[in-house]
């Protein structure tokens, strides 16, 4: 788990704090390749949307890095606004929920991803604990894959619940579940 330190959580000697994700963002879809399975044409397209998610003023993105500062992970997120294709998306299958509002003053996971030979040791949850501690936002909104899985166990034990499920995005191969959590984020113990 991970542990309060000067320049942020330590986790299985893994720092996590801060990065510039535009200056990292090839080692960071590294990353995400490889957790998600992605090829090199879709590795491009995301690459375009990172940098321009990074350009709002509010996006704060973090990163995992060994102590060679080896990228391990990273999260990235920002104020959700409605007008963002992602909101678009997700308001549709909010409204049959009667969710909607979750749109509202939230603060977005964009993108949460740990490689698979870091994962189960704590760096996920230091990863969207410590970005969502530093936001106004008394919510926090993502999507993950519709199953059951490590990643929706993590959100589960955050605090997450499911606001919508079966939401499917265009060109996506699977259908995703919307989440949201109260912040500050629920802590083990």
């Amino acid at each position: 788990m991970a542990a309060a330190s000067g320049s942020g959580p330590r986790t299985t000697g893994v720092r996590v704090g801060p990065i510039d994700l535009a200056a990292r963002v090839d080692e960071a879809l590294a990353v995400q390749a490889v957790a998600f399975g992605l090829g090199a044409e879709e590795i491009e397209v995301r690459r375009h949307i990172v940098l321009r998610h990074l350009d709002h003023p509010h996006a704060r993105a973090l990163g995992a890095l060994t102590p060679e500062g080896r990228l391990t992970g990273f999260v990235y997120g920002m104020p959700n606004d409605r007008a963002q294709w992602w909101s678009t998306v997700v308001e549709p299958y909010l409204r049959a929920t009667h969710s909607a509002h979750w749109l509202d003053d939230s603060f977005v996971i964009t993108e949460l991803h740990v490689h698979p030979a870091f994962q189960n040791r704590g760096i996920g949850r230091a990863l969207i604990t410590t970005v969502t501690d530093a936001v106004p936002q008394p919510r926090s909104i993502l999507s993950a894959i519709d199953t059951d899985s490590p990643a929706r166990a993590l959100y589960r034990s955050l605090g997450y619940h499911d606001l919508a499920r079966q939401v499917v995005f265009p060109s996506a191969p699977k259908p995703y579940a919307v989440m949201g959590a109260p912040l500050p984020l629920r802590r083990a113990g």
